[in-house]
């Protein structure tokens, strides 16, 4: 059954967006909205869903809780390696979202700033 859930869960332009960057880099909800450009509501209802699948796992630190992709169900369904590794890399939306990820990471915000910004711009 477990199969289908993960299926269902891929089936899904912008959670492949956000596994093809948890596959890449362990990120919280507020790192994925600035560089997918989406909004927090949106962002935290598939990642609902990828954690339901059980193809994330996330640790809290802090006040932020922080998503990767889980390694327990790579080893139980070792194609996805293969889909998230020679697959996603070659949609263009997920290339443009490595771009913003590389960007994002380069400039050296984090959640702490990000947090700072929305305070201020309110």
């Amino acid at each position: 059954m477990q199969i289908l859930e993960v299926l269902k869960a891929l089936s899904d332009e912008t959670r492949i967006r956000i596994i093809a960057l948890l596959y890449r880099e362990t990120l919280c909800i507020c790192e994925l909205e600035v560089i997918l450009n989406l909004g927090q509501s949106n962002i935290s209802r598939h990642v609902t869903k990828l954690k339901h699948a059980k193809l994330i796992t996330h640790e809290k630190k802090a006040q932020w809780i922080y998503y990767r992709v889980d390694t327990n169900i790579l080893k139980r369904y070792p194609f996805l390696a293969e889909i998230f590794n020679n697959h996603f890399p070659l949609i263009p939306q997920c290339q443009t979202d490595l771009i913003s990820l590389n960007k994002y990471k380069e400039s050296g915000a984090g959640c702490g700033s990000l947090a700072n910004i929305d305070r201020n711009n309110k």
